[in-house]
Parts: structure tokens; C-alpha cells; sequence
């Protein structure tokens, strides 16, 4: 599972722009999601779809893997970002983003299922479809197994330890901004996540019997 990178840099500016050396062009800047929030709060509707593109493929990850079905969980992605949208003029930075973003989906998510009583436990995705085209027929094959073995593996977790753990490698979260989104202590969401570490390796060192 990807987890998403948050290490930002910014290039130094050029010293002179006269000098006569070929330098490398600087970084361009990356306006923090908190800031992009504010500018959208204030009209400017090109931030919000900045936002969006930043961070809508790991949003529909964690919510694919939550919601186990890929029908709901194109309906619950598209109510968090419309609570999104619907509260960008009381919106206040208090937190980072991405705890704003993944509380409003966990919330979206809760209130989905208790409308939903038939949400049950069958799959019909498989998140990670796109095959890498260097990849030998044996290596995708194996690669196939080992993700439906670990998608099998994830789906078996008790819910707030499932939970916990696809915040933890979709989100890439912080055990803080979890403790957060999901409402309880940080040792808790540590323990969680532990607990469903140890699950899932256990369960992917399992050899698989021979036909």
C-alpha cells in the first residue's frame, strides 16, 4: 500500500539573475492544504481543485478498502467532498487538512453504514488493478495472489482496528491525527494498529496449502 509523502522543500532562489551559469530551475512552491482551504473559503474555486487532485486518489483508496464495495464507496467519497465543499465558509484551520479531510470521510462512512443495514462484508474491487507493464507473467501472477491474500486479510479485521490501519497506510496518518478521527486515545489507535499489524503478517505468512 502507498502511504502518501509529506516531505516538502523549497528550492533557494537564484543568487543573480544575470549570472551567466545555467542553473537548475527552482522548485515551484506548494501552497500548504490549509492555506489552499482558506483561498477556496474566500472564492477561489481553482484551490479547491488543487485540493481535490492532491488528494482524491488516496481518499477513494481508503474508502475502497473501508467500504469493501466499489459502489459505496463512490457514494461516500463523493458526500465527504460534498460536506467539504458545504463547509468551506466556516472552515477554520485548527487542524491539519487532512485530519479535517479523513474525519469528514470516517463520519461519511459511519453514516452510510447505519443507512445502509445490508453493508455487509462481500468485495467486489480489487483497488490495485493497473499491472506494471515490466512485470513477467509469473511475477503478476504472484503479485495478484499476494494482494487478493492481503485484501482477504484486511477484510477479516475487526472494524476499528481495519479502520485504524488503512488510515494509518492510505492516509498515511500520524497516530495523533488518527487518535483524532476516530475519537479515542493515541495509545488506543496505537494499539490498534498494532494488534492489526500483527494480524495481517501472521495471516500473509501463512503458506498457502498445495492444490
Amino acid at each position: 500500500m502507498a502511504v502518501t509523502s509529506r516531505l516538502l522543500r523549497r528550492a533557494p532562489r537564484a543568487l543573480s539573475q544575470s549570472a551567466s551559469l545555467a542553473y537548475a530551475p527552482a522548485m515551484e512552491h506548494r501552497p500548504e492544504d490549509s492555506a489552499l482551504m482558506l483561498r477556496y473559503r474566500d472564492g477561489d474555486v481553482a484551490a479547491f481543485e488543487t485540493l481535490y487532485r492532491r488528494h482524491k486518489d488516496a481518499l477513494f483508496r481508503y474508502l475502497l478498502r473501508l467500504c469493501r464495495q466499489r459502489a459505496a464507496a463512490e457514494d461516500v467519497f463523493q458526500e465527504a467532498w460534498g460536506k467539504i465543499i458545504k463547509s468551506r465558509d466556516n472552515y477554520r484551520p485548527t487542524a491539519k487538512f487532512t485530519t479535517f479531510l479523513y474525519h469528514v470521510a470516517h463520519n461519511c462512512f459511519i453514516d452510510y453504514v447505519r443507512r445502509n443495514k445490508r453493508h455487509g462484508n462481500t468485495a467486489d474491487i480489487e483497488p490495485d488493478t493497473q499491472p506494471d507493464g515490466a512485470d513477467c507473467p509469473e511475477t503478476l501472477v504472484e503479485k495478484s495472489l499476494a494482494r487478493r491474500r492481503l485484501d482477504t486479510a484486511v477484510r477479516s479485521l475487526p472494524d476499528e482496528q481495519r479502520d485504524v490501519f488503512l488510515l494509518y497506510e492510505e492516509a498515511g496518518l500520524s497516530l495523533e491525527e488518527i487518535a483524532t478521527i476516530t475519537a479515542c486515545k493515541r495509545e488506543t489507535a496505537k494499539s490498534r494498529l498494532r494488534y492489526a499489524v500483527r494480524k495481517l503478517r501472521a495471516a500473509l505468512d501463512e503458506s498457502p496449502e498445495a492444490p
